[in-house]
């Protein structure tokens, strides 16, 4: 299994909006390297919701549970989506600050390019930050 980070405004797709939907399309994306990224999930990967913008903090955890796919949005056929099934809130919200704050979290995606919408999180990474949010790295 690898480890994501997917980021969304709250604003546009909140934490809130993915629970009631249960399983939604992961779309939008029209980053190269974040698409890279989107291509390369499997089945059963895990990410950690984050909300960007307000709050900019990790507050849930969601599975990957379609493949990589054509965007029908897209006009140029380049970029595609995911389809993400809510999993679980955290038990308390990680914000940016405290990752940035984890010397051992230095190195993590979100800390050294916090822009990327759909970045990968090592799996020592993704056990720490459960362990900050009281959750179940499992």
């Amino acid at each position: 299994m690898a480890y994501w980070l997917v980021k969304s405004e709250p604003g546009t797709w909140s934490w809130d909006d993915q629970v009631a939907a249960g399983v939604e399309p992961w779309d939008g994306v029209r980053n190269h390297q974040a698409a890279g990224n989107m291509r390369a999930m499997r089945l059963g990967d895990r990410a950690f919701f984050y909300h960007s913008g307000q709050g900019k903090e990790i507050v849930g955890i969601v599975e990957v549970a379609r493949e990589f796919y054509p965007d029908p949005k897209d006009e140029t056929g380049k970029f595609g989506l995911v389809d993400m099934r809510t999993i679980a809130a955290l038990p308390a919200p990680v914000t940016l600050q405290q990752i940035k704050g984890e010397s051992d979290l230095a190195q993590m995606v979100l800390v050294r390019n916090s822009r990327l919408s759909v970045q990968p999180v090592a799996e020592d990474e993704w056990r720490h930050v459960c362990r900050l949010a009281g959750a179940d790295p499992g």
